[in-house]
């Protein structure tokens, strides 16, 4: 496996692969907010994430990386510097299913680690979720060395 700045050419298969990796996690939302509150907050997560993505990978305040296999892109990571504050963002980062639990995603969030740090940046920082669909995510940071703030968000359908 490699890791390297996202070409244009990798564009549509980031996107692919990341709607494929959060599938489980959106199910785990809808399990937990259930049939009132979801639809309302992803009424088409899928167009939602696609749209997200394709931001990220337009903007310039984004630094983006993949990782391939075989020529092929397996996951990415995308980081953003808040100089003002000395602090590095994971902003986004996704395997594909098909190559997860290989390692892919603990070699993408150490890399953005280097290159937050080469940056000067002194905290990293990472937003995941609490829920079960996120579970893998939070291992993953955890074996990176990341400390958990706990955060508890409630909804109401109004």
């Amino acid at each position: 496996m490699s890791i390297r700045r996202c070409a244009e050419a990798d564009h549509e298969a980031v996107v692919a692969l990341s709607l494929r990796a959060w599938a489980p996690v959106f199910a785990s939302l809808e399990e937990i907010l259930g049939p009132e509150i979801f639809p309302l907050l992803h009424p088409d997560w899928r167009a939602d994430q696609r749209s997200a993505v394709q931001e990220v990978l337009g903007a310039e305040v984004y630094r983006v990386f993949v990782a391939e296999e075989e020529g092929a892109v397996v996951g990415f990571v995308a980081i953003s510097l808040h100089r003002e504050r000395l602090l590095g963002e994971l902003y986004m980062i996704a395997v594909d299913p098909d190559a997860q639990r290989r390692g892919v995603g603990g070699a993408l969030t150490a890399f953005a680690l280097g290159e937050l740090s080469r940056a000067g940046m002194r905290v990293a920082m990472i937003d995941t979720g609490g829920d079960p669909g996120h579970e893998p995510a939070r291992r993953t940071y955890e074996r990176a060395g990341l400390s958990a703030l706990p955060v508890v968000r409630y909804f109401k359908a109004l």
